[in-house]
């Protein structure tokens, strides 16, 4: 199974630059699968439905949140129908929609994609390592279903790690998100698990983790309440990461990073 996730969108630069990549990226790289993180998408806080509705009709398969799930409101009757949209598994048991959506591709092949939230530095919610824990008894990789993808969005490197190799050979990908900054440690773990502490974001990155420069500067050295961030502009990148699993197994058979325009240096996925 081919797969591409992309990263954390911030704002309208991101959103347009996913629409406008998302298809000539499912046919170049033969995508079974895209997964975008879609919860800075709406001026960096939130996700709209009609933003959401949009990217599903550019290509993307499934959307992913986080801590900001909640930031647009009209998200939570959208989220309790669209099932394709899902938010971290361990939020409390009565929160609206679900962590996890279990696709079945045109082939026949299926796949299951989740949502978790780090608790090191974030809000105070159920444990993502039990809540994946339960999940993985009614889901078999290599049997059951063919992939098992997880957006794990947290703060701390270290939570991201400790995640990625609790789980190493039971699931496909391990991906982080939340810090807007793409690590370069993507790899292959001894289970055959592919992991990628974050994947960065899709956005301008001629800002502070995808904001306006000069209202986040002033934070800091004021330390006190300012004018309200609104996303950067400018040219915006796209990063995420590419996998290809074995079908047999569902473990991963390569991983590579993809970073295309903007200001970063490019990569993208080579065969």
């Amino acid at each position: 199974m081919r797969i591409l996730f992309l990263g954390d969108i911030v704002g309208r630069v991101g959103r347009d630059a996913v629409a406008a990549a998302l298809p000539e990226l499912r046919r170049r790289l033969r995508l079974d699968l895209a997964i975008v993180n879609a919860e800075n998408a709406s001026h960096g806080f939130g996700l709209a439905p009609e933003m959401a509705r949009a990217l599903f009709e550019a290509g993307a398969d499934v959307l992913t949140l986080g801590n900001h799930a909640w930031d647009r409101r009209e998200i939570i009757p959208f989220i309790a129908t669209e099932k394709r949209l899902i938010r971290p598994i361990n939020f409390p048991p009565a929160t609206p929609g679900a962590g996890s959506v279990l696709l079945t591709l045109g082939d026949g092949r299926r796949a299951l994609v989740l949502n978790a939230m780090g608790r090191l530095f974030m809000e105070a919610l159920d444990c993502p390592f039990r809540a994946t824990e339960d999940l993985l008894t009614r889901h078999k990789l290599g049997a059951t279903v063919q992939a098992i993808i997880c957006d794990f969005h947290a703060e701390a490197t270290s939570e991201k790690a400790a995640y990625a190799h609790s789980f190493d050979g039971r699931l496909s990908l391990v991906v982080g998100t939340h810090t807007h900054v793409p690590t370069a440690d993507h790899q292959i773990l001894p289970g055959g698990t592919g992991f990628m502490t974050d994947a960065g974001m899709c956005g301008s990155y001629d800002g502070v983790i995808g904001m306006g420069k000069q209202p986040a500067i002033e934070r800091f050295w004021k330390k006190m309440p300012g004018e309200r961030l609104q996303p950067a502009e400018g040219p915006a990148t796209l990063s995420g990461v590419f996998l290809e699993t074995d079908d047999t197994t569902g473990l991963a058979r390569h991983i590579a990073p993809l970073r295309q325009g903007g200001r970063l240096a490019e990569t993208f996925p080579e065969f």
